[in-house]
């Protein structure tokens, strides 16, 4: 997006011209080679103790250097130099520890769309085992994400990661006399009331990404951060009786949190035997990271100032399914970072539209998947590749992505001075290649 200013007033003059696709499911799922949709327990699980593999050869190794780091072995400036140097240590292991933990959160979310063999039962032990190892009530978060898959990019039916609205926002209101829903002409009265009402800075950017990746999914457990607001107040995903649930799936729910207690109990139980130092430094601080890399992962995939959102009237599922992106986590910090970051997470950021559009494909067969849905996706000219994914990006959609207007059945992100980057373009509506916005 391109905009100016001229005497008070910001107008755009450019904006990334975003197609909307018209495409069946039955198009998607035919670009994808038959064998990529095979399951396999035996190949899934052997992931899974590859990534155990990889924790413990992690841990083994930050304990054998961390007796190294003396004066007998070394030498180091001051007393606070080696305290400093174990610290980086640890704080080294917790890093990679949690990039590869995130692997193993992958592979029971993998469980939970079915997609780790052609077991149920395997998928859901398995599933409930992991998830709740790393504090995740397993069936909850699995029937809420399969509505997320079923309604991507809904306004009144998605799960998460919902655009806030004008009103929701507090924003002022539209004038009538033409500042239009892509905020084509936006004077400096309405800026500052903007920015006062949404308080952007670049301060609180930071502190506004920040916390969301260190509390964003403890607090969607817990309260529903980022869903419906239409949910009644008091929904979380350990209440049985909560809105998102039938009545059918009662004890999946109780299942779920026995999980999650008795992960509770263990880390209590370690605590008490052990202390908490240790505890925090071996478990917690990767169990963060783990929360940490889950929403960084999962916002950027849908969050972006290039991805619409749809009302009732002009969502399908193969719309919803495309209006996410793949991201190669980390590689704005070099090719090797990204391939560490692709390897560890099993490529879910990197084959994530793939995913959507069938989330029963395995991770080990999602990179071909992919390859052949984007060419597909290339012949509609559709590109749904990001920027890298990562801190700097993070940060960059935070202040793109404020909210959505409240009327227009495919609506677009604004930013803080409330342009739009985008604009849709369906193919044959006359509406829409004159240039006339469809928010209208």
């Amino acid at each position: 997006m391109k905009t100016v200013t001229k005497d008070g007033v910001t107008s755009v003059v450019a904006q990334n011209e975003v197609i909307i696709p018209d495409l069946t499911i039955k198009d998607l799922l035919s670009a994808i080679p038959p064998h990529c949709f095979k399951r396999s327990a035996l190949r899934s699980s052997l992931y899974v103790l590859w990534d155990f593999f990889l924790i413990g050869a992690i841990y083994k190794t930050t304990t054998y250097i961390e007796p190294l780091i003396t004066p007998e072995h070394i030498s180091l400036p001051s007393p606070l130099a080696y305290s400093f140097a174990r610290f980086a240590l640890w704080s080294l292991y917790g890093f990679a520890t949690g990039l590869v933990a995130t692997g193993l959160w992958v592979l029971a979310h993998e469980c939970g769309h079915q997609a780790f063999s052609e077991s149920k039962f395997i998928n859901n032990l398995v599933g409930w085992v992991l998830h709740s190892a790393l504090g995740v009530p397993y069936h909850s978060w699995r029937i809420t994400h399969a509505k997320h898959h079923a309604t991507t990019a809904h306004m009144t039916q998605d799960q998460v990661f919902v655009p806030r609205t004008r009103s929701d926002r507090g924003l002022p209101p539209l004038k009538p006399d033409g500042e239009s829903l892509l905020g084509a002409s936006i004077s400096k009265d309405v800026l500052k009331e903007l920015h006062e009402a949404i308080g952007d800075s670049p301060i609180g950017a930071v502190f506004g990404a920040g916390s969301y990746l260190l509390f964003g999914w403890p607090m969607y457990l817990i309260r529903n951060a980022a869903s419906q607001r239409r949910y009644p107040s008091g929904s979380n995903h350990f209440n049985p009786n909560a809105v998102m649930y039938a009545p059918h799936q009662f004890g999946q729910i109780i299942l779920s949190d026995v999980g999650v207690l008795l992960w509770l109990g263990a880390l209590t139980a370690w605590i008490y035997q052990s202390g908490f130092s240790q505890v925090f430094r071996l478990y917690l601080v990767p169990y963060l990271w783990v929360n940490h890399w889950l929403v960084l992962i999962t916002f950027l995939q849908h969050t972006d100032p290039l991805l619409p959102h749809y009302r009732a009237e002009e969502f399908t599922f193969p719309r919803g399914a495309l209006a996410t992106l793949d991201r190669r986590l980390l590689g704005d910090l070099g090719s090797f970072m990204g391939w560490i970051g692709a390897t560890t997470t099993h490529g879910i950021s990197e084959t994530h539209v793939a995913h959507h559009v069938s989330s029963k494909i395995p991770h080990y067969n999602a990179w071909e998947a992919s390859a052949a849905l984007k060419k597909r996706l290339a012949a509609s000219g559709l590109f749904l590749e990001g920027r890298p994914g990562g801190w700097a990006e993070v940060y960059r959609v935070f202040r793109e992505c404020k909210f959505v207007e409240d009327e227009g059945n495919i609506v677009f992100y604004k930013n803080a001075l409330g342009l739009a980057a985008s604009r849709p373009i369906i193919p044959g509506d006359p509406a829409s290649d004159s240039g006339i916005e469809l928010e209208k």
